[in-house]
Formats: structure tokens, sequence, C-alpha cells
């Protein structure tokens, strides 16, 4: 009685009991899109204001960094497309990952051995999807929804492997005949979007062109578009490699010596969307295509008769390999870039830009011509310094820059820190939150690279090394380098093309052991297997004859 008698009491004198508190509201965490493009380099993304900006500017990846923050000194730990991909699933280098290069052996992501963060963004209520470039040999795991390239891919009738229960590992494989790679990634991931935009659960989109990676095959709309732009050569076109080691001499990169028919689409190389099923007398598709079809073999096909005009005078045939490079790849990014102002666009009108980060990268850069190559894989600059664009209304600043040196292995911990995960302690990378807060952390001093494909396409030998934001130090090892070992040593103040090795230096002597001290420091941080690595480095071997034309 005395129950009902107390609250009837408090009513009438206007006294109500305290209510219980009610459960506290879970955070809206933000959804997550990850925009992963293959190969591109900062110097093309005009956001990034390089000698190619005017010529080829990006402005759908540039209102990401208008609207959010551009780091300028994001590195890789290993260039090369597995290895990279895995460091940012991971958290970890790639001797704890396990996935050393694209290889067989070493380039198959084994789950027993790693837990990614879309796993563990998973368990934590996120709904996960990952659509375009894969490359880790193996079925992807911690993912709702999926569909991934075979290997690198194909730009034009992409084949994809999508969920099926009764297929071998899971998997069937797909073809879109008559479609090109980056169009269709981003229609897979506006689908994905259309399917979750209403749920409660916040989403994280992991969107992964193929392009614009070797051998840039543009779609037919764009194949021509720089037909008429004469681009600006960089600075160290003709590099001739003095003072640099073995390695940089006797890689197999070079426009000059490297570049080949395919990649120049000499001839008929079948870089068209000519398929048997096609029958355009009676079918649209085919219709459209074989037009297409006639301006991709119009526009390649007339560069043969150039390169048989120039092909006994090799500097001009450099200096137009190079411009054709240029055309083709610069074409594949403007096709990324107008499907990221899709993406933008369809998040604007449906009401998800507020509460949705989207981060551009790629999982390494790429040479445009820097020192006479194409390709990555070096610890030189135009390689190992990747872009990374991140936006996060209302918490990132818009238009800001950071200048600290964050690497591939941060993703993760950054991510998971995000989505209120707790960080694995077994990972290498640091959340890069309080950076992208402006919190002024307390930040890595240095960083470490380890590049270990060797033997291996374009012959870049294996090498480990350290950079401090200044000082670089690279130590060349192992099979095909003189004597076992050597090193090289910059200073990227004075020398930022790295056209200087102050490796032997008296002068030097003392920064050079800074550096080899840091070196060991950082491998015995993340547990690096031991190699041979004598306390006082052995000198560099002479000069071997440089490779590109005088």
């Amino acid at each position: 009685m005395s129950s009902i008698i107390l609250p009837f009491a408090c009513l009438l004198l206007g006294i109500l009991p305290a209510p219980t508190d009610p459960p506290p509201e879970e955070p809206n965490r933000p959804n997550i899109i990850w925009l992963f493009s293959d190969d591109h380099s900062h110097n093309a993304i005009s956001a990034y204001e390089s000698h190619l900006a005017a010529a080829a500017p990006t402005p759908s990846i540039d209102r990401i960094a208008k609207a959010g923050m551009r780091f300028d000194r994001s590195y890789v730990a290993n260039s090369i497309c597995g290895p990279a991909r895995a460091c940012v699933l991971s958290g970890m280098h790639s001797h704890k990952n396990g996935v050393l290069d694209n290889g067989s052996k070493n380039g198959c992501l084994n789950y027993d051995r790693v837990t990614t963060f879309p796993q563990l963004l998973q368990n934590q209520g996120y709904q996960t999807a990952i659509f375009g470039k894969w490359h880790l040999k193996t079925t992807p795991q911690g993912f709702h929804d999926w569909a991934v390239l075979p290997g690198q891919g194909q730009y034009l009738n992409p084949q994809f492997y999508v969920p099926d229960a009764n297929g071998e590992d899971g998997k069937k494989k797909v073809t879109f005949k008559g479609r090109h790679c980056t169009d269709l990634i981003m229609d897979m991931t506006i689908d994905h979007l259309e399917k979750v935009k209403d749920k409660s659960e916040p989403f994280m989109v992991m969107c992964q062109f193929k392009a614009p990676h070797r051998n840039w095959v543009a779609s037919p709309e764009l194949v021509d578009h720089y037909s008429k732009t004469v681009f600006p050569e960089p600075e160290t076109l003709f590099d001739d490699y003095t003072t640099r080691g073995h390695a940089a001499n006797v890689q197999e990169m070079t426009l000059a010596n490297h570049f080949k028919d395919t990649d120049m689409k000499l001839r008929r190389s079948n870089q068209d969307f000519a398929h048997e099923d096609f029958q355009p007398e009676n079918n649209e598709l085919g219709k459209k295509l074989q037009q297409a079809n006639l301006k991709y073999r119009s526009f390649y096909g007339a560069r043969q008769a150039v390169y048989d005009k120039l092909k006994d005078d090799p500097k001009a045939l450099t200096r137009w390999k190079y411009q054709i490079y240029m055309q083709d790849y610069l074409a594949c990014v403007k096709g990324v870039d107008d499907q990221v102002g899709r993406l933008l666009d369809y998040l604007d009108a449906n009401g998800l830009a507020e509460n949705t980060i989207i981060a551009y990268s790629s999982d390494q850069s790429f040479y445009l011509g820097d020192h006479g190559w194409y390709d990555k894989r070096f610890m030189y600059e135009e390689s190992f310094r990747t872009p990374l664009i991140v936006r996060w209304p209302n918490v990132v600043k818009p238009n800001t820059t950071n200048a600290d040196l964050v690497q591939n292995i941060d993703i993760a911990p950054t991510l998971l820190e995000i989505a209120g995960a707790k960080i694995p302690e077994n990972l290498d990378g640091r959340s890069l939150l309080p950076i992208l807060k402006q919190e002024n952390p307390e930040w890595r001093k240095s960083l470490y690279y380890h590049y270990y494909n060797y033997p291996g396409t374009h012959a870049v030998r294996r090498h480990e090394g350290v950079f401090d934001g200044r000082y670089k130090l690279i130590r060349f090892y192992g099979r095909g380098v003189p004597h076992g070992e050597y090193y090289e040593f910059y200073d990227l103040e004075s020398d930022p093309k790295e056209l200087n090795n102050l490796y032997g230096s008296s002068q030097h002597a003392a920064l050079i052991q800074n550096s080899t001290t840091e070196l060991e420091r950082l491998k015995k941080q993340f547990n690096v297997p031991a190699k041979k690595s004598p306390k006082t480095p052995a000198k560099p071997p002479k000069k071997a004859p440089a490779v590109t034309p005088a």
C-alpha cells in the first residue's frame, strides 16, 4: 500500500521522484570511405602543387583537400602493391604481416597470422565492404560485401571475384563485358551505399581503383583527353645517376630502355573492347563498343609512325615516350578524379557528407619520368612519399596541411580509434587522430623502410633505410649487390632530388653515424629479423655505367 501512497502524495505536493538516468547514448560514430588508387603519384594530384598541377588538374580530389587535411610527409613502409596494401590493412611492417612482395610465396595475406582493421571494425558493428583491387592472393575477410579484381585486374571487360558460398574458396569469377574498370568500381561502391545508407550501423567502404596502374588504359571517353597537352618534363628526366650506387644504375625501369611496346601501345596490343560476343549490327552495346574500339585503334595506332621516325634519336625518343606516358597515365588519373567527384556529389545529395570521413590515398607513389624512370620500389622520394588527404567535417579543419612523418602502417590504428575499437598492442603504426584534431602530439622522429622484391620485376635490389624528415640513409644488401651491401646518404634540405650521395663524406660522418644508429634502433623496435649489418658500414662501390642516354 505504501508503495502506491508515496508517489500519489508526492504528486499532490508537486514533487516527483527523480527519474532513473537513461542509458548513455552510443556516440554518433562516423561513416568511413577509404578511396585508394594504385601507383598514384602525389605529383599527379594538383592539390600537391607539383609541376604537373596546371596541365593535369584533379578538381575532385582537390575538393577533399580543400575541405580537410593534406599530409605532406606521408610515406609507405614498402613501395610495392601487395605489401603496401597489407601494411594498410594490418598496421604492421611487412616482416610482421608476412606480405614481403607480390610473389606466390610471400604475397599472400595469411589471416591466421594477421587480424585486419576491417575485421575489427566489423566486430565493432560497422557495415564493411571493399570493391576494386585487392592483390593479396586470398579471399577477403572482414567484409559484409565485396567484389575484387583477380591479381592486377583488367581495365577493359574486367573480371571480378564475388562471394559465392558454393564456389572455390567462397568466391566465383564474373566478367563485366563492355565496362571500364574505374567506372565499374565506383558503380559498385555507390550501389552498396544505397543499400546501407539508412541502416543504424555506420559503414566503412574501401573503394580501391586499379588506375593508374600500368599499362594505363583510360576509358574510351578519356583516352585522348591529353592528346594535345605538352607536359613539363621533370628536372631529372636525363639523370645519369652520378654518385648513386649500383642499384640505381642497373634497375630495369627507364623510359629510355625498358618502356615496352605494350606500354607505348604500338601496333595492335589489344587495348580495346574487342570480343567475339559483340555483334554490332544487331546489338546496341556492340555498336557503342565498336565505336570505342575504333577510337582506341586510331589514337594508339598513330604512335607507330612517330616511333619509327624517332627511334634512331635516343634523346628525342625518350622525350616522346615521356609525353605519351603522361597522356596515358594522367588520362587514367582523370578517370579516377571524375569518379571521386561523382561520389562526393552522391554523399551531398543523400545527406551523408557531414558524418562521413573521406580519405584519399594510394598504395604507393610512382616515378613520372623522375630520374628517367617509371614504376616505384626505391626509397627515393618519388616512390616513397605517397598522397594522403582526409576530410572529416566538424573535426578536421578545412584547407589544412600537416608535415609530421606519417606512414601507411598508421591507417589501421587511426580508423580503429575513430571507430572506438581497441587498438591491438602488436601494431607498428600509431593513430593519426591527435594529428587530425591538431592536438600537437609528441610524434615520431623517423621512419623505417624495407623493400624485399629481388630478384623481381624491374630488378630493384633489396634495401632498407631510415628517414628523419631531412636526412635519409639507405642500405642496399644481398643478392645482386656488390660486396653484399653498400650505403647511400642524402640531405634532402640541400638536395631534394637526391642527386648527391654523401655517404663516405668526412664532413657528414657524424650525421651518417646518427642515421646508422637510428636505423639499428628502429630495427630493434620493430623486431626486424637480424641480417648481416656491420657497425661500420662498407664504403659504396664504384659507380656502374649509366643506362640512360646522354
